[in-house]
């Protein structure tokens, strides 16, 4: 036990210590958060105006909806990981 004891403490004593380093906390700013918000709610109209009436004009209308909400989700998902 004494060598165990022994042996954790000079591996203790001869960690190096690593350089800080310098980040930009893209995810914590406003903006993306909110433009989430907005791109969530779009996607949310088109589900919704999916349901209203079976026509091709308010179908178009919610997959057009659908398609600019994800884009613009994955745009700012993408720019945030970057």
């Amino acid at each position: 036990m004494y060598f165990w004891l022994q042996n954790e403490t000079y591996m203790a004593t001869t960690l190096e210590k690593t350089p800080a380093r310098k980040t930009d906390n893209n995810a914590n700013k406003t903006h993306y958060y909110v433009t989430l918000a907005v791109a969530v709610a779009i996607g949310m109209a088109g589900t919704f105006v999916r349901f209203i009436d079976d026509s091709v004009l308010l179908s178009a209308i919610s997959n057009i909806l659908l398609a600019v909400g994800w884009f613009i989700v994955f745009r700012v998902v993408f720019r945030i990981m970057k």
